[in-house]
C-alpha cells in the first residue's frame, strides 16, 4: 500500500509526537510553537537526533482534524511541521486546516522530495545524500545547514547558491561535535556575514 493511500491522501498523517515548546534553531529561536513531528524518513542522517521517526510503520495514522483542534487550544497560534520528513506526505489538506484555525504554518523539510502545503515559513535543512528538489530551494525562508568539519561549508556554499534572494542563511554545528567547531566556524561566519550561526537552544535549556 502505499503512503498516499494509507493516509488518505493527507486526511490522516503518521503522527509520532506533538508538543508546545519555544523553537530552538534558526531564525525563529525563542518563539513559541506547538511541534508537530510525522513519521517517516528516508534520508538517514547519521546524526539525527530523532531516528525512532524513520519508520512510518510504528506510528497509526492520525485524523489531522484531531491534531490541527489541539494545536488550536495553545495561545502562539504556531504550528512547525517536522519529522522525519514532511515532504514525504500530502499536506495541502492539513495546511488548510491549520489556517481555518488562525494557524501560522512553518514547516522543516530536508527537500528531498516535492513539498505540498500553504507554508507562512519554510525551513530547508538540506542533507547531501538526498538534496533538495529545486522547487523547494526555490520557496525557503530559511537555509539552515548542519555542519560537522569544514568540508560541510563547501556543501553550505553550494546550497546557498540556489535559494532565492531573501532567504536566510544559518551554520548550525552538530550537536555532538559543537564545541569542538564553534571556534572556526563562528570565525567563518564573521567572514562571510551573509550566514548566521544557529545553535540548538532548546538542548541547552533542557526543552524539547
Amino acid at each position: 500500500m502505499m503512503k498516499s493511500d494509507l493516509f488518505e491522501g493527507g486526511v490522516k498523517l503518521p503522527l509520532m509526537e506533538e508538543f508546545y515548546t519555544l523553537q530552538g534553531e534558526g531564525h525563529n529561536m525563542g518563539s513559541a510553537a506547538y511541534f508537530i513531528r510525522i513519521g517517516g524518513c528516508d534520508v538517514g542522517c547519521r546524526w539525527c537526533d530523532s531516528k525512532p521517526s524513520w519508520d512510518a510503520k510504528n506510528f497509526p495514522p492520525t485524523d489531522a482534524i484531531e491534531i490541527a483542534d489541539r494545536a488550536a487550544l495553545f495561545p502562539a497560534k504556531t504550528v512547525v511541521v517536522t519529522g522525519g520528513e514532511p515532504s514525504l506526505y500530502p499536506l495541502d489538506y492539513f495546511t488548510k486546516l491549520l489556517k481555518d484555525r488562525g494557524i501560522k504554518t512553518m514547516v522543516e523539510t530536508s527537500g528531498a522530495h516535492t513539498l505540498s502545503g500553504d507554508w507562512d515559513w519554510i525551513c530547508l535543512s538540506p542533507k547531501k545524500y538526498s538534496p533538495p528538489k529545486l522547487s523547494v530551494f526555490q520557496k525557503a525562508n530559511e537555509l539552515k545547514v548542519v555542519i560537522q568539519n569544514e568540508s560541510d561549508l563547501l556543501w553550505a556554499e553550494k546550497n546557498a547558491k540556489l535559494v532565492n534572494d531573501n532567504c536566510l542563511l544559518y551554520l548550525q554545528p552538530e550537536w555532538s561535535v559543537s564545541q569542538k567547531i564553534l571556534g572556526w566556524l563562528t570565525e567563518y561566519a564573521m567572514n562571510h556575514p551573509k550566514w548566521r550561526i544557529s545553535l540548538q537552544s532548546h538542548k541547552y535549556m533542557n526543552i524539547p
